[in-house]
């Protein structure tokens, strides 16, 4: 395969089309057009699809894009990794896939500790599909997975190891004008309210469904969201209830302007990290799981009853309480039964 036909199709498809891709290349659309024939010939597939007056991916299209990413990012790596070794500059390149059930915040603040270290580092963040990212780690395109499940639940064919990073409680969250729509107390409230859920094949929504069948509860499903930051803009139209860590409670009262319902003890989202190392040795994953001992994540300790007019939990608050906790082992987290009526 020429390489060459391949960075030309990746240009392509990125920027939108041919006539923009040969702006950027500083080629005639012509040009470009031949090359990339000649890489649909080779693969034996079409790329592009002509939709109106546009260029659309086919189905192969946009697997061959996902691999042109990754050879192209990794010749990114090689050529600054080498400049670096010329110059004796030293620049410690992290490789992270992040589950896209993990949330932002909480990705950030698992991450947090390896930006710390005093090397330079250069965090490369890949976020999908779990079984998408296994594949990747699985030949060493990654040097962590960060999800919200253990590999153990998903059966994988990979030799790989999990690590317990921490776990959070969940609260519920509705708009000012929702929540005055909403009867009796949390949780009960939840029963029949309009209620935004995560998708069907997070590891969360089977222990929402659990937690709620165990009360009894039945909520109104309006929407079903893969993307919680969707799911959460969603919930700041008032368009339903919505979950979120409760470590996260502060920041997501203040960002889109809702307010708790209540907290669910006995709910709890963990964390883990997945490597192919059981005695992990790349320095960042070290200082990430180093943080994690210290049960940084863990907010049940804070958990307190809500009252008509409590105010969100301070913003960072569940954190400091569990710094006060003496540290435990990673492996150590547990979820909790029960819950935090108001």
């Amino acid at each position: 395969m020429n390489y060459k036909h391949l960075h030309y199709f990746w240009v392509a498809a990125k920027a939108g089309g041919i006539v923009r891709a040969a702006e950027q290349l500083h080629a005639t659309p012509q040009t470009l057009s031949t090359q990339i024939k000649l890489l649909e010939s080779r693969l034996g597939c079409p790329l592009f699809k002509k939709t109106g007056r546009h260029l659309e991916l086919t189905d192969e299209g946009r697997t061959a894009l996902q691999y042109a990413e990754q050879i192209f990012a990794l010749g990114a790596e090689l050529q600054a990794a080498l400049g670096q070794a010329r110059s004796g500059q030293r620049t410690l390149v992290f490789r992270v896939g992040l589950a896209d059930a993990v949330p932002k915040s909480i990705a950030y603040r698992l991450l947090e500790p390896a930006l710390a270290l005093p090397d330079d580092v250069r965090l490369v963040c890949h976020e999908g599909k779990l079984a998408d990212l296994l594949a990747q780690l699985s030949v060493q395109r990654l040097d962590l997975v960060i999800a919200d499940e253990p590999l153990g639940r998903r059966r994988a064919s990979i030799k790989a190891f999990d690590h317990a990073l921490g776990s959070t409680a969940m609260s519920f969250f509705a708009t000012p004008t929702l929540k005055r729509t909403l009867r009796g107390r949390f949780p009960a409230l939840l029963d029949g309210a309009p209620m935004l859920l995560q998708g069907a094949q997070t590891a969360l929504r089977g222990r929402l469904e659990r937690w709620l069948a165990n009360d009894g509860l039945k909520p109104r499903a309006v929407g079903e969201f893969d993307d919680a930051a969707l799911m959460k803009a969603f919930g700041a139209e008032g368009r339903g209830i919505f979950m979120a860590p409760t470590v996260l409670e502060a920041e997501t009262c203040a960002q889109y302007g809702v307010q708790v319902l209540g907290r669910a003890a006995g709910l709890v989202e963990d964390f883990y990290a997945i490597s192919v190392e059981r005695r992990v040795s790349h320095p960042c994953v070290v200082a990430i799981m180093q943080a994690a001992r210290g049960g940084f994540l863990e907010s049940r300790e804070a958990l307190k009853p809500i009252g008509p007019a409590a105010k969100p939990v301070e913003k960072g608050a569940a954190v400091r309480a569990s710094a006060r906790r003496a540290p435990r082992a990673p492996g150590t987290a547990k979820g909790t039964s029960g819950r935090a009526d108001p």
